[in-house]
């Protein structure tokens, strides 16, 4: 069967030696890390800084005062035809509110939530870490498939199942940084509109919301990472027969 295919000898001692350190690394995953990154994650559900009753608490005050208020004219001296002729370009009889021009924050930058900065910084580690162990197990899971062949294959449906499961593992993990991600960006539009809008209440009450939400959502994201945990482990050991050894050889069928 090697004769159809010339693989040079090196190359084919370093292919097998990655082979061997994935399944070093894999098995290991499997049998120690997985539990431990379990007893963790529940530990750390039990923080405290997990666990707020009182969502008020995770507040972050937005330093933009409301000015007072000042009537003013769209028509500038000198440039009274030019805004005439912007009018009837824009359409006629329509009321624009062109909010309050925004050049420099009046107390700086304005910061983001301290306390939620600080969760997800210690969310997002974790995040990372499963999606590459989930690739290194799936990665030892694909190798041990064996050739196609016609019947027999009970014990490779396991393995492709266990492989689709650690993909949908990734999928979401990955997924949970997307939505850190649109979390900031959200609020990052909602305080522009507060500088834009200052005497709109709607807008800091929606900061304050999006807040709440995202730090009930990090909470969710640390408890599925565990469950992910438990999952996985749970599933590999129970098919780890199958997993490893997919078809049982044609004495072991006699008997």
């Amino acid at each position: 069967m090697s004769s159809l295919l010339k693989v040079d000898n090196e190359i084919k001692t370093k292919v097998d030696a990655f082979r061997e350190r994935i399944t070093g690394e894999a098995e290991d995953l499997v049998a120690n890390f997985f539990p431990k990154k379990l007893l963790e994650l529940d530990h750390f559900l039990k923080d405290p800084i997990i666990n707020i009753s009182e969502l008020k608490e995770i507040h972050s005050e937005i330093n933009l005062t409301v000015p007072d208020p000042i009537l003013l004219s769209n028509l500038h001296d000198g440039l009274e035809a030019n805004a005439k002729k912007r009018k009837l370009e824009d359409g006629p009889g329509e009321d624009k509110v062109t909010g309050t021009k925004v050049f420099v924050m009046p107390g700086g930058m304005m910061k983001s939530n301290a306390k939620l900065v600080d969760l997800i910084e210690k969310v997002k580690p974790e995040i990372r870490t499963l999606i590459e162990k989930c690739n290194t197990v799936k990665m030892w899971v694909q190798l041990l498939i064996p050739r196609i062949e016609d019947g027999n294959n009970f014990g490779v449906s396991i393995q492709e199942e266990t492989v689709a499961e650690l993909r949908t593992v990734e999928g979401e993990a990955a997924s949970y940084l997307d939505q850190i991600s649109r979390y900031y960006i959200t609020r990052a539009k909602l305080v522009s509109k507060i500088a834009k809008y200052p005497h709109v209440e709607d807008y800091r009450r929606t900061v304050t919301e999006i807040d709440e939400k995202e730090y009930i959502s990090l909470k969710i994201i640390v408890s599925e990472l565990r469950n992910q945990y438990v999952t996985l482990h749970d599933m590999i050991l129970k098919n780890i027969e199958k997993i490893k050894r997919p078809r049982s050889s044609n004495t072991d069928a006699l008997y």
